[in-house]
């Protein structure tokens, strides 16, 4: 109703620990643009908006001043301090009542004293036990966190890195933290990045706050970083800042580049652009508190004027994707259409160049060491750049090439090991696969009892399977199953689940060398899909599954539900297949803006009739309920932008994808992916 009290909810973020978790406010109406109730702040005399709010609708406007009125006054508060008993000893004539003027409220050290027997001298007697002012103890038991149990796995260790300003002061490291806080500083000045102005009437500032972080090469410390970053939670759309997305390079096109450098003997190059986000112009007008510990003397109250964007800020990826992307441009490279972050350059000799840009790091290829490095120096120009010299690592996968040999590695060996350990898996017993055929996932294996929940409760069940699909996401095919099903429980996970956590960690335990190889072999895309029948045990949904190979080794897959259930294992591989020709395309456009141009591409199955399916345009009262969006695959085959090929079930690779395997098909299918120590 409007005009009635309302109570609105106060974020955690937003409230200390003693204030109040909801504000008493007046019910005006709701939010034009963005989903929400209006209401009027009477103490802070605003409009503010929210969507967590619990109405009173039979108090008004009248009610809500009588309760401010009430507590400003103190009345309906009850006095839980008693007053101080008079040491004198009241006979029957002598009123029993004192004045009020007389009265005077007790101390703490008072009722110390008097509990202590402190007036004993003066034959008082102390206070009655039932009478003693009696402090208010919280009830609650405090127990100590469970949520990382030992038993499961243990903690990410602490690096010694400082939370904040005040830890630095203390800091056994803290002239290196100071001085790694200065050269911030200097970057920050020599960007230009902000000036000092006063305050406009009506603006508000942003919060920051310092960073730091540990660069580590193994256990040896590299590098002392500090970064100042904003607190750009409470920046506002439409004042503070409007578009925020900023394109990363695809992981699939970081491998099938670094397949073509193995494949093509190509010289790969790693540079870093220091505090790239600082490079990125700003055209909001937004203010910031001066940074805690460099506050310009006799200049405290002013306030940093942004210039150019800050780490923190929402808009501060894109601003630097847009300074760097024009840049270039203006110098003759060309943005691939199929992914914006991978630049390419043909010169009249028939040489190139192809830049990738992950945020602030990029991997640039290319036949001509002298073209390669009049781009560094360009680029230096323009940017802070750090050269690294051969390209190592990215992403925390390592890079290894050997051009001698003509192969390139990439792993995540430290990674792998890293995990295991904080995982308190390092010493378990390898196995042979990284799922088991016992283990029957579901949902009716969640948890049911309130023990199995207090044991399940001190597992952070999907912290431990996201720190595993980075793994399968960037190196390891060969748990992209694996992974694919546990993860289909991260809300309500049971013991079984946890058991087959556990499982892939075992295999990880005795793979953990395990690389993508590329090279020795011609850069050819092929392409390989699957499809298990009702492979979900809940709602008998199949699973889709493909693999694609260039120059040796596999650089994309992908394991996932199909949306629909499939009503026939044709209907199912039918879908897979379709999965993987949208796929196909993809790669096949990436490859030729490459200037890659191949004599077919093939992506192979090992079903005959969804094939046929695929070729027949003719009505089949069979598959007259596939959705039409399924039936493209007849259009791109017919207009043969590829070709969907038999396969015999024993060679298709993307049966890993699907299904739990055998260990001997399952090591040949880890072979014919490139999947192989060093």
């Amino acid at each position: 109703m409007f005009g009635c009290k309302a109570f609105m909810h106060v974020l955690k973020e937003q409230r200390s620990k003693l204030d109040d978790k909801a504000i008493p406010c007046i019910f005006v109406g709701y939010d034009d643009e963005e989903f929400g109730y209006r209401l009027w702040d009477p103490e802070k005399k605003k409009t503010v908006r929210s969507r967590d709010v619990m109405f009173h609708e039979h108090e008004k406007i009248n009610d809500l001043k009588e309760e401010k009125a009430t507590r400003s006054s103190g009345e309906g508060v009850e006095d839980l301090t008693p007053a101080k008993t008079p040491s004198r000893k009241i006979t029957n004539e002598e009123e029993v009542q004192a004045p009020e003027d007389e009265i005077e409220e007790p101390t703490i050290e008072e009722d110390e004293a008097s509990v202590d027997g402190g007036n004993d001298e003066q034959g008082e007697q102390p206070l009655p036990q039932e009478e003693e002012p009696q402090l208010r103890r919280p009830t609650r038991e405090h127990k100590p966190p469970t949520r990382y149990s030992s038993s499961d796995y243990i903690l990410i260790t602490e690096e010694g890195e400082p939370k904040n300003f005040q830890e630095v002061q203390s800091h056994k490291d803290k002239d290196c933290w100071m001085k790694a806080m200065q050269e911030e500083m200097s970057s920050l000045h020599e960007n230009n990045t902000y000036k000092l102005v006063e305050l406009p009437k009506g603006r508000k500032t942003l919060k920051n706050k310092w960073v730091y972080k540990l660069k580590k090469d193994g256990d040896t410390i590299v590098r002392y970083k500090a970064r100042l970053v904003v607190k750009g939670f409470s920046q506002k759309k439409g004042i503070d800042f409007d578009e925020i997305f900023s394109p990363v390079v695809k992981m699939s096109s970081i491998r099938i580049v670094l397949g073509l450098a193995a494949s093509m003997n190509l010289g790969l190059k790693q540079l870093d652009v220091k505090t790239a986000f600082l490079h990125g112009d700003l055209h909001e007008e937004i203010y910031m508190d001066q940074p805690e510990g460099f506050e310009e003397q006799r200049k405290e109250h002013m306030v940093c004027k942004l210039k150019k964007s800050l780490y923190g800020l929402k808009q501060a990826p894109r601003q630097w994707y847009k300074k760097f992307d024009s840049f270039m441009m203006s110098h003759g490279y060309q943005r691939t259409n199929a992914d914006p972050c991978v630049y390419i350059r043909l010169f009249p000799d028939g040489n190139f160049i192809i830049l990738l840009l992950y945020v602030n790091d990029m991997l640039i290829l290319g036949q001509d060491v002298e073209k390669i490095c009049k781009l560094k120096e360009e680029l230096s120009k323009s940017f802070d750049m750090k050269d690294l010299g051969p390209a190592k690592q990215i992403l925390g996968m390592a890079i290894t090439h050997d051009r001698k040999v003509g192969k390139l590695w990439l792993s995540q060996e430290k990674y792998v090991e890293r995990m295991l350990e904080r995982f308190n898996m390092k010493h378990a017993k390898p196995v042979s696969t990284p799922l088991a055929n016992h283990f029957k996932l579901s949902k009716r294996s969640c948890l049911t009892t309130k023990e199995e929940k207090e044991k399940m409760s001190s597992i952070s069940y999907s912290f431990v399977v996201g720190s595993l699909m980075y793994a399968m996401v960037c190196t390891r095919p060969d748990i992209a199953h694996a992974v694919g099903v546990v993860s289909r429980f991260l809300s309500d996970p049971g013991k079984i689940h946890w058991e087959a956590v556990k499982w892939i960690f075992k295999y990880l335990r005795g793979t953990t060398k395990l690389c993508l190889t590329f090279g020795q072999t011609e850069p050819i895309l092929k392409g390989y899909t699957d499809a298990d029948m009702a492979g979900d045990l809940d709602n008998r949904k199949s699973i889709s599954g493909y693999l694609f190979t260039f120059a040796g080794g596999a650089v994309s897959w992908q394991s996932k539900l199909q949306k629909c259930v499939a009503l026939s294992t044709t209907e199912a591989e039918y879908i897979a297949a379709i999965e993987a020709g949208k796929e196909m395309l993809w790669m096949k456009r990436f490859l030729q803006e490459l200037g890659l141009k191949q004599k077919e591409y093939v992506v192979f199955c090992d079903s005959q009739s969804a094939i046929d399916l695929s070729k027949n345009t003719m009505y089949h009262a069979r598959t007259k309920h596939i959705d039409l969006r399924y039936h493209r695959l007849r259009l791109v085959t017919e207009n043969k932008k590829f070709q969907l090929r038999k396969i015999h079930t024993n060679n298709n690779v993307a049966d890993m994808m699907t299904k739990v395997l055998p260990r001997e098909k399952f090591e040949y299918c880890k072979k014919l992916v490139g999947m192989d120590s060093k």
